[in-house]
């Protein structure tokens, strides 16, 4: 018992670094690619708007991404202390994954960082760009290593077992498995929805506050535009996604979808109270056939349930997280449509219940993306790296006591770092607000050379 307890106190320790990490980078990989578009604009038209919108969002740019170094260490220490028997057994394809995404990203990101972050003024308005580009794109170059390695533990391949460790036979195959191109598309679509509804977020509350300038309209408008445009992607991408894992993992499906016998024609649960111990569903609402519409795109498709497969993830978290994840992406192309259909009618305005409604959306994509990670990592329990080992087979030697502490500390660290950065957000939206009426116009010489008017 004490050793069961160890590892589910392990399991949720990791949960939560993770939880924590990934909300970080979930900003920076797109609100990156955003911050060059804003250059980009400035450079091209001279509008001091752009800059001042640049300057605004770099802060956070920056703020977010000491946050989730910081994190992502503190995540990395725990291979060593939780889970020994990870790099044991799977070392030899996870350590170089790791270690190319540290050498091919990570020092780019660093090293260009601070040019972007303090050399503006002090290199030229063309070499600025340059590496404000780079670190756009050493950020999805991080993200594209690691999701290969998540890929991989979720859908191996390219790999033989000798002596109890896998080695690579095939890098490529490795790297480019079966599931990696479904998972990249759909986290940098996931960054990317992020990012446009924090921008969005923070642009409202700064107009409800009164701040109708330029910068204000720019950002709103772009953000509003940017969402409604990848939401509908993400929809696509992620009847993708589904379809890929029903190949490759159907008994997450069948969790994901509250399905416990094999059925033709299986219906879409609303809404269900899955029961392990019963083995069935209470309270169910469900849509007769939609289920095997979505999987196979037949109505009377065969789906099969969680009874036909000897390991299961806990069903019960499955099933809530992907509704969770379903319903907020929902609300997203509801209230991103609503909100360009209503600022192109209005020639960029929007009435303050609009504006309410999206600074309160503000951090929807850090809600679904947290729901749809927990989708995939409990949907492939008991197994770290599916099919090949379990979750129990990596965990180390920690007691339970050690790790209940740790874990304390970890979320009370944790809450408070989170209360403060999301202050610290609208305390820069509120100082932009200041700063925006004082500054300054670009130098004469940057805005001819632009060809400004």
């Amino acid at each position: 018992m004490a050793e069961l307890d160890a590892l589910l106190l392990a399991r949720i320790q990791f949960a939560a670094n993770i939880s924590f990490h990934i909300l970080f980078p979930t900003i920076t990989m797109a609100l990156a690619w955003l911050l060059l578009f804003f250059k980009l604009r400035w450079r091209a038209t001279g509008q001091d708007h752009w800059l001042a919108a640049y300057r605004t969002w770099v802060k956070v740019f920056a703020l977010s991404f000491a946050l989730g170094v910081v994190s992502g260490v503190t995540m990395s220490f725990q291979f060593g202390t939780n889970w020994p028997g990870f790099m044991e057994r799977v070392g030899n394809i996870a350590g170089p994954l790791l270690g190319y995404e540290v050498l091919t990203a990570f020092f780019m990101e660093a090293t260009f960082l601070g040019v972007m972050l303090f050399g503006r003024g002090r290199v030229s308005e063309r070499t600025h760009t340059v590496a404000t580009f780079l670190v756009a794109f050493g950020t999805s170059l991080s993200a594209f290593w690691i999701l290969a390695l998540n890929s991989w533990m979720q859908t191996p391949a390219g790999f033989e077992m000798i002596d109890g460790q896998a080695h690579a036979t095939d890098w490529l195959a490795v790297i480019f498995n079966p599931s990696f191109p479904y998972r990249f598309t759909h986290m940098m679509l996931a960054s990317g929805l992020t990012c446009a509804f924090l921008v969005a977020g923070l642009s409202a509350y700064r107009w409800l506050r009164g701040d109708r300038g330029v910068e204000v309209r720019a950002t709103l408008r772009t953000a509003v535009f940017l969402a409604a445009l990848l939401i509908p992607l993400q929809i696509l991408a992620g009847d993708l996604h589904g379809l890929n894992t029903l190949e490759h993992q159907p008994a997450k499906v069948a969790a994901m979808e509250g399905i416990w016998q094999d059925e033709r024609g299986a219906a879409l649960r609303l809404f269900a109270l899955p029961d392990e111990a019963t083995r069935s569903n209470r309270f169910e609402v469900a849509i007769p056939k939609l289920a095997s519409l979505i999987l196979t795109h037949d109505l009377d498709g065969e789906v099969r349930g969680l009874d036909s497969f000897e390991h299961i993830p806990p069903v019960a978290p499955v099933f809530w997280a992907f509704r969770v994840m379903i319903g907020v992406g929902l609300l997203m192309l509801a209230v991103s449509w609503l909100a360009a259909w209503t600022l192109r009618r209005r020639d960029g305005r929007a009435p303050d219940w609009l504006l309410r409604v999206l600074v309160a959306m503000s951090f929807s994509g850090w809600i679904a993306t947290l729901a749809g990670w927990y989708v995939t990592e409990i949907g492939r329990q008991p197994f770290l790296v599916y099919g090949v080992m379990t979750t129990a087979e990596a965990a180390g030697p920690v007691g339970a006591p050690m790790i209940a502490t740790s874990l304390a500390m970890y979320l009370s660290i944790y809450a408070v770092l989170l209360v403060a950065y999301v202050w610290v957000l609208f305390h820069l939206a509120r100082k932009a607000m200041a700063g925006d009426k004082a500054m300054p116009p670009a130098p004469a010489a940057i805005r001819n050379a632009l060809g400004a008017r």
